[in-house]
C-alpha cells in the first residue's frame, strides 16, 4: 500500500489517508462571514476527490480579524448553523472536517475597522500602521478564540486548527520582526499563543484534536528560523496535537526560494525538535514526492493547496499513479478502469 493512502490516527480521531486539503480563503463569504452555497460546493467536491482531511480556510474570530471583507468568521452564533451545514456536507463523504481559526492582525484589509498588532508597525505602504494592542484588548481577542471554537464545536467540527503562520496576529506576536513590545509579551514571544491554547482548551472536548499552522521560516535577518521557532513551541507540545508547517508571510518582499517540496526541511526539522505528528505543505504535487516525504519519515501527513483547487480529484489520480487500491465514490466506479 502506497503510505498515502495508509490510515492513520490523530488524538485517536481516524483518518481514511495522510492527504489533506490545506486551508485556502475563497473571498466568498457574506458580511457576517457565514458560509454560502459556494462553500458547500467547494469543500464537498473534495471530499468526493478522496482527501482524507480538509481544514476549512481562515475563519475570524472576530470581525477585525479578517484578512478580507469577504472572508468567514465565526464571531457570533449565528455562524454555527451555516457551519453546521458546511461540515456535515463534507463528512458525509467519509472525510475529517476542521476550521483553521484565525485572526489577520496587522495584514487585515478590511474596510472600516481599525486594525491591530503587537506593535504599531506597518506590514506595507499600502497597509495602515495598526493600533498596538492593550493587555485588555489582547484579553478580549483570547476570549473571541475561545468562543469561536465553542462555535466551531457545537458546528461539529472534527478537530481545529490555530493559525499562527503567514505574518498573521498570532505569528506577529511570535515573531521578533513585528513583536517590539516591552512588556510580558514582547519578553516571551509565545505568552499570546499559550494563552490562545489554553483558552481554546477550555472550550473544547479533551479528545478533540488541536493543530498549529507555523511559519517556520522567516526568510528575513533577524526573524524567526525553525530552530528558533521550536525553542519558542517547545513549552507549549503538551497542547498541540499536530504542526502544520509553513513559512513565510511576516514582512513584505522576503525572498522565498520557492521549489517543489521548499518547506519539507523546515517540517522535518520541526518533527524532530518537538516530537510531534507534522503536516507537510508547499508544491508537494505531484505523488511521488508526497509519498517520498512520507516514506522519509519527513511529515506524517501531506497537504496540497493550489494543486486542489486545479483538480479536485487529485487523490484518484494519485491512487493510480501509486498503485494503491482506494475506495471510489459509487457514482465514479465507471471511470476507475
Amino acid at each position: 500500500m502506497a503510505r498515502l493512502f495508509e490510515p492513520y490516527e490523530i488524538k485517536g480521531m481516524p483518518v481514511k489517508n495522510r492527504l489533506v486539503m490545506a486551508p485556502m480563503c475563497q473571498y466568498s463569504a457574506d458580511d457576517r462571514g457565514l458560509p454560502l452555497a459556494w462553500h458547500r460546493l467547494h469543500y464537498a467536491t473534495r471530499a468526493v476527490g478522496q482527501v482524507g482531511t480538509i481544514i476549512i480556510e481562515a475563519t475570524a474570530v472576530e470581525r477585525r480579524g479578517r484578512i478580507s471583507d469577504r472572508d468567514l468568521g465565526l464571531w457570533g452564533d449565528e455562524a454555527i448553523d451555516p457551519f453546521r451545514e458546511l461540515i456535515a456536507g463534507v463528512k458525509a463523504h467519509d472525510c475529517r472536517c476542521g476550521i483553521q481559526l484565525a485572526h489577520a492582525g496587522r495584514k487585515a484589509t478590511i474596510q472600516d475597522e481599525a486594525i491591530v498588532a503587537p506593535s504599531a508597525i506597518a506590514f506595507s505602504d499600502q497597509l495602515p500602521v495598526p493600533v498596538e494592542l492593550s493587555t485588555a484588548d489582547i484579553n478580549r481577542v483570547v476570549v473571541a478564540f475561545a468562543e469561536a471554537a465553542r462555535r466551531a464545536v457545537a458546528a461539529g467540527t472534527d478537530f481545529i486548527e490555530i493559525h499562527a503562520a503567514h505574518g498573521y496576529l498570532i505569528n506577529q506576536f511570535l515573531s521578533p520582526l513585528t513583536n517590539r513590545r516591552t512588556d510580558a509579551y514582547g519578553q516571551d514571544r509565545a505568552l499570546f499563543l499559550r494563552q490562545v491554547l489554553t483558552a481554546v482548551a477550555g472550550q473544547v472536548p479533551e479528545q478533540l484534536p488541536v493543530f498549529l499552522r507555523i511559519s517556520a521560516e522567516e526568510y528575513q535577518e533577524g526573524g524567526n528560523h525553525p530552530a528558533e521557532l521550536a525553542r519558542l513551541l517547545a513549552p507549549l507540545r503538551e497542547m498541540i496535537d499536530l504542526i502544520h508547517v509553513s513559512s513565510g508571510g511576516v514582512v513584505e518582499n522576503a525572498v522565498v526560494p520557492v521549489y517543489s517540496g521548499y518547506q519539507l526541511a523546515f517540517a522535518d526539522t520541526i518533527r524532530q525538535a518537538l516530537s510531534l505528528p507534522v503536516l507537510a505543505v508547499g508544491m508537494l504535487e505531484t505523488p511521488q514526492l508526497a509519498e517520498e516525504a512520507l516514506r522519509h519519515g519527513r511529515a506524517d501527513l501531506v497537504a496540497l493547496g493550489r494543486e486542489l483547487l486545479r483538480n479536485p480529484y487529485w487523490p484518484l489520480q494519485a491512487a493510480k499513479d501509486l498503485g494503491a487500491e482506494i475506495t471510489w465514490p459509487t457514482a465514479y466506479v465507471r471511470a476507475k478502469g
